[in-house]
This record gives C-alpha cells, sequence and structure tokens, in this order.
C-alpha cells in the first residue's frame, strides 16, 4: 500500500476528527521514537535499545545495540520520503503514539521487529509483529544475533524502576 493510499484510508476508515496523521521528513531521536516537524513520535508497539545499550553479537564481543539500531532506522526512514504517521495515542511524555509508514508504503515498525532492530511489545501490540519477530530471531537479525537485554528491562534496571514490561 502506497504512503498517500494509507493515509487516505485511515482518514476515511475513522471518524472525522479521529486520526491524526503527521507527514514529513523524519528526524531518528533513538531507534523507536522519531521526530516530525518538531512533533515526537514514539512507534506503536515496539520496543527498541536505548541509545546506551550494548548487547552481545554472538562471537563473544559487544557492541551499542541501540545507537547501531537508530543507525539502520535513519538509513532505512531515508531511502523513501515522507514518512506518514497516524497517531494512535499519546504517551505519558505527551509524545504521539503512531503506526508510521515510509512513503512506498513500507511498515516503519514492522521494519524494525522485522529486521531484529527492535522487539514487538506485546503489551501494546497485543501480538501484532510476532511473525516478524519470530522471522529475525530464526535469522539471527540484528539484536537477535547475540544476548541481550530487554530494552524495557535495560531501563527498569539503569533508573532503579520496576519494568513497564
Amino acid at each position: 500500500m502506497k504512503a498517500w493510499q494509507f493515509i487516505l484510508f485511515a482518514l476515511c476508515a475513522a471518524p472525522a476528527g479521529a486520526a491524526e496523521t503527521i507527514v514529513g521528513r523524519a528526524s531518528v531521536i533513538d531507534a523507536d521514537t522519531i521526530e516530525i516537524r518538531g512533533e515526537r513520535i514514539r512507534l506503536n508497539g515496539i520496543d527498541a535499545p536505548e541509545s546506551w545499550q550494548r548487547c552481545e553479537d554472538g562471537a563473544g564481543g559487544e557492541y551499542r545495540c541501540g545507537k547501531d539500531a537508530a543507525a539502520a532506522l535513519d538509513a532505512f526512514l531515508a531511502a523513501s520520503r515522507p514518512t506518514s504517521c497516524i497517531v494512535v495515542d499519546h504517551d505519558r511524555y505527551r509524545r504521539a503514539v503512531a503506526d508510521c509508514v515510509r512513503a512506498d508504503g513500507s511498515s516503519v515498525n514492522g521494519w524494525l521487529v522485522a529486521n531484529g532492530w527492535a522487539v514487538d511489545w506485546v503489551r501494546y501490540s497485543h501480538d501484532r509483529f510476532a511473525s516478524e519477530q519470530s522471522s529475525a530471531q530464526t535469522k539471527k537479525l540484528g539484536i537477535w544475533r547475540g544476548q541481550f537485554q530487554l530494552p524495557c528491562m535495560a531501563r527498569a534496571e539503569r533508573t532503579g524502576n520496576k519494568p513497564a514490561c
């Protein structure tokens, strides 16, 4: 589905005023947060490693998986602009929570999980990205090539808070 078709479908399928759409050139904040025209957008249903987070690479080494995930997202978005996001909610940080697609219609959220740069956050996705995650695990893509701590667990450990997962 092309981006304009996705936007048209979303606008027609929702009651008037219900679906907020944000369209523009996306800048990557981290692998599950982008910014379009000054609006911070948290990608719906996924959780990606934090920029400071480190993972094991499967060969005994360590790498900055959060940084690598953000760089992969940046390259993916740059290949087909603009990015279109349908807002489904707002989080406690007042960021829009959205499902986003590139101009070619490719799901940004799904691509991150399918390529191993994010996990299906079942608490919010209700297993929406389960098949993408299973495929990434089988192929040992991204963070699945070695050992890693779930991003929600890493955040909780770093802040001393209860995990959100």
